[in-house]
């Protein structure tokens, strides 16, 4: 799945109108099946976007599960940033939502190291290990990846720290 993000959601300068426009024009006859991410907000790229309805995304506006209602198109697909939710009760009711109205989810990394990377591997693994996650262990981002990396979608086990009950592995508390 291709994925074309505007960035329209980040406070950008935009530019020109008719330029923008005119972008927009190029890459939405440029990707025909790829989804539409964080379009500007601009009534412009709103009637242009109007026939790709089935193709809109959103990312950055995606913190809690109102802002799902609260985008300026309905989306069809979320790029759910779990460090953006926050907790994790919270995240799985964004997650529900989305399974409830038949949107597509896909996972983005906000540049998690450590606990946070294994964690939100987990969660891509668990909800979109399917869907076009940019949260794969670095040997995946090298321009010819090692022969030996697990295919995806990556397991889901062993868990990572954080989400451990008690925040380690029964083995690892077990008196020595």
């Amino acid at each position: 799945m291709e994925i074309v993000d505007f960035k329209g959601h980040y406070g950008l300068e935009a530019g020109e109108p008719e330029a923008l426009v005119a972008m927009y024009e190029r890459v939405v006859a440029a990707f025909p099946d790829a989804l539409l991410e964080d379009a500007h907000d601009l009534p412009e790229v709103a009637a242009l976007l109007e026939p790709e309805a089935h193709r809109i995304s959103y990312d950055a506006p995606i913190h809690a599960l109102e802002d799902i209602d609260a985008t300026p198109l309905t989306p069809r697909a979320l790029n759910i940033k779990p460090c953006r939710v926050g907790a994790l009760r919270p995240l799985l009711d964004v997650y529900a939502a989305c399974e409830a109205r038949g949107l597509i989810t896909y996972g983005g990394g906000m540049g998690e190291l450590d606990v946070g990377r294994g964690q939100i591997q987990l969660l891509a693994a668990l909800f979109h290990p399917d869907g076009p996650n940019d949260v794969a262990p670095s040997g995946y981002n090298v321009d010819t990846p090692a022969a030996d990396l697990p295919p995806s979608p990556l397991p889901a086990d062993p868990a990572p720290m954080g989400f451990r009950r008690g925040g380690a592995r029964a083995q690892d508390r077990a008196p020595k």
